[in-house]
């Protein structure tokens, strides 16, 4: 189970490793989609190495110290390449989460960080950013290791985007602020922007150090305590740079991570009376299942970054060949384990038959995973058997690891499962359309509203369908642009708020109105 739902690449090869340990030459981007898209279908199958990184840190991280769980208990992270044991990590259940709780709320309530200064709270979270820089190549292949992404695509764009992300809110720690308003009447009034709480954080498998950045970062800016559950599929990397925020200065307590599994750690965790305020990201069947739990228990609110299934719209004024170059990259990074993967490849009739053509064949030059695998390969039959047209790809490679070849299906059909459902693995669909009131429709029909991607020549094209489609992002002849300020999240069952930018920073935050009587006032 700890294997499962991870994406595998040939992330330690012998052939690339020779090149990525250069990580550090190489220019790196400001934004994740200029950054992955040199390498973001990746690379054969070949012979794994031993990654050259030691697993330091594998206990539970509580009020500021790393401790056995309290039941003793450990389980396995393995290594999804080989299925082979990586380490055996603490196992935290409820009496951990309460351990943790404790710690942050003592640290909340009685401890330094929320009564510093907001610039003495930027600068750790600065210092943080330079340490995790310093260390940028061991944590690349620590998360490379844990989680089976491409080293490169961990070292030269996820970590300088995480780095970037705590720069980002150390930047906005000390321009957090309130509002005097004016009242009808002689009342002085002020609203304030107080720190919530202990925040309870819990983050999935696919991204795990960029889910440690997108919650976590703001959360401290804005003067918060935090228990982080992280996946039980990839503990490591984020116990590894909690360490180095500790050296960094952040007090004991701020900060604890606990590593365990949902139904134990995580549901004691939505549900704990002395948790504030909760954020999750990772499956919708998952997020309803956390925000009822929160519901029950002290009615604390949730922010929700859910799943998807994303329209990407190809319209007939199109370049073909950078249409099919953009919808590869739009589906299959991560090997297609990302939530807003483009997964509903809607193509104008027009151009549809050399669309299906070239995709076919961009398909065949990339691959990727127990548990996630079998649901992969389940969706593949299932749209055979729904009657889709099966291009490239349909079954596993290798006969190691979680390897799937890429996969190409035509002929979908809107009511086909591998159209309403969300896969996480590297299956495209493409579906064909008339014209452009059908394709809102048809994009718009679904459970999910998290993105969409529009390529398209005209930009009354591109007006009409970014303002029609009901998602939470719309790239236009772009895919996959994570920068530090854009906010992200979903309409529909895709979630509730959003992550990163300004808009963030309100999840963390408590609004107080203070009056005062003022009495014989020279203005109102």
């Amino acid at each position: 189970m700890a294997a499962a739902r991870r994406l595998i690449s040939s992330a330690f090869s012998r052939s690339l490793l020779r090149s990525t340990f250069t990580a550090r030459s190489l220019e790196r981007s400001s934004t994740l989609e200029n950054a992955i898209s040199r390498y973001s279908t990746a690379a054969a199958l070949e012979e794994p190495i031993t990654p050259p990184v030691q697993v330091n840190y594998s206990k539970l991280l509580i009020n500021g110290q790393f401790v056995d769980a309290a039941s003793g208990k450990t389980f396995p992270t393995l290594d999804p390449r080989t299925g082979e044991l990586i380490a055996e990590v603490a196992e935290g259940d409820a009496e951990d989460i309460n351990r943790a709780v404790s710690a942050a709320r003592k640290a909340f309530d009685q401890g330094p960080w929320p009564r510093m200064t907001a610039y003495e709270r930027s600068k750790i979270l600065w210092r943080f950013a330079d340490l995790v820089e310093q260390h940028n190549d061991e944590i690349a292949a620590l998360e490379t290791w844990d989680n089976g992404k491409p080293y490169e695509q961990a070292a030269t764009a996820e970590l300088p985007i995480f780095v970037r992300l705590f720069r980002y809110y150390a930047g906005w720690a000390d321009k957090i602020h309130g509002l005097t308003v004016p009242a009808d009447g002689p009342h002085h009034v002020q609203v304030l922007h107080e720190p919530i709480g202990v925040a309870g954080q819990i983050i999935p498998w696919n991204f795990p150090l960029l889910m440690f950045a997108w919650k976590v970062g703001p959360a401290l800016a804005c003067g918060n305590t935090i228990v982080l559950k992280t996946a039980e599929q990839t503990p490591l990397s984020a116990l590894y740079v909690a360490k180095l925020l500790h050296e960094a200065g952040l007090p004991e307590g701020v900060l604890n991570v606990v590593s365990g599994f949902g139904p134990t750690a995580g549901a004691a965790l939505a549900s704990h009376m002395d948790v504030d305020k909760l954020a999750f990201t990772g499956s919708t069947e998952t997020g309803k299942i956390v925000l009822q739990l929160a519901a029950k228990s002290n009615l604390k609110p949730v922010t929700l970054e859910l799943g998807g299934k994303s329209p990407f719209i190809v319209c007939k004024d199109a370049d073909v060949d950078k249409a099919v170059e953009l919808a590869h990259f739009a589906l299959f990074f991560n090997q297609g384990q990302c939530c807003c993967a483009g997964s509903r490849t809607f193509v104008h009739e027009s151009i549809h038959d050399e669309f299906v053509a070239k995709a076919k064949a961009r398909a065949l030059k990339r691959s990727v995973d127990s548990e996630q695998f079998e649901k992969i390969l389940g969706y593949i039959r299932a749209g055979v058997e729904g009657g889709a047209t099966l291009e490239t790809g349909g079954d596993r490679l290798g006969s190691k690891g979680y390897y799937i070849k890429p996969t190409v299906f035509s002929d979908v059909k809107d009511d086909m499962l591998i159209a309403k459902d969300e896969i996480f693995g590297p299956v495209q669909s493409i579906l064909k359309f008339k014209d452009i009131g059908e394709v809102i429709k048809r994009a718009n029909n679904t459970h999910f509203g998290l993105a969409a991607g529009v390529f398209t020549q005209d930009i009354d094209t591109a007006n009409t369908l970014t303002r029609a489609l009901k998602a939470g992002t719309v790239w236009v002849n772009c895919f996959d642009v994570f920068d530090a300020a854009i906010p992200f999240g979903g309409y529909k069952m895709s979630g509730i708020g959003r992550e990163k930018g300004i808009y963030s920073l309100h999840n963390y935050l408590q609004i107080k109105a203070v009056v005062t009587p003022l009495k014989n006032p020279k203005w109102l």
